[in-house]
């Protein structure tokens, strides 16, 4: 969508009323150029930043999770049958650090992946530039801040690998 980033787009994106069932919320969603499948469920009270985002198949979203996206070519993408606990952050975008007067330089932006099949646990933090591997586990209040290998468990802030799951 041409207009994204466009203050009046944004707006609408995060003013879905919460008392509309969850099949009305997503057609609204992707009438605006939010890309939810099929079977999604994204419950109410989300925070969207931009129409780079979209959400697989048979997923789920729970409330309060925020999806922070930069510029164009920074989209974050859920995958198809994940499920996302609340307060969930994916983080797109960041700054590049900048001289001493001003540690927090230009902003930069980074895309985000999620497998097919992960399970991303409550108050999770995805940072710019991660992809999560298919069949991934995020334990609850993790911050992934690098690539996580397909079908694994992590953990920690960071995150690191607990196991492989089989």
């Amino acid at each position: 969508m041409k207009y994204a980033n466009n203050f009046i787009i944004r707006r609408l994106m995060n003013w879905v009323p919460n008392f509309l069932p969850s099949k009305i919320r997503r057609c609204f969603y992707n009438l605006i150029g939010f890309k939810v499948g099929k079977g999604t469920n994204v419950r109410r009270n989300i925070y969207i930043s931009s129409t780079n985002i979209s959400i697989g198949s048979d997923s789920f979203v729970n409330q309060y999770c925020k999806f922070y996206s930069g510029g164009k070519d920074a989209k974050i993408k859920i995958g198809d049958r994940c499920r996302i606990a609340m307060e969930v952050s994916f983080i797109g975008i960041t700054h590049e650090i900048g001289s001493a007067q001003s540690r927090a330089g230009a902003d930069v932006s980074y895309p985000i992946k999620v497998g097919n099949g992960c399970w991303i646990g409550a108050r999770s933090t995805i940072l710019p530039g991660v992809t999560v591997g298919d069949g991934c586990i995020i334990a609850a209040g993790s911050v992934v801040n690098k690539d996580c290998e397909p079908n694994s468990l992590y953990a920690g802030v960071p995150a690191r690998k607990i196991k492989d799951l089989h």
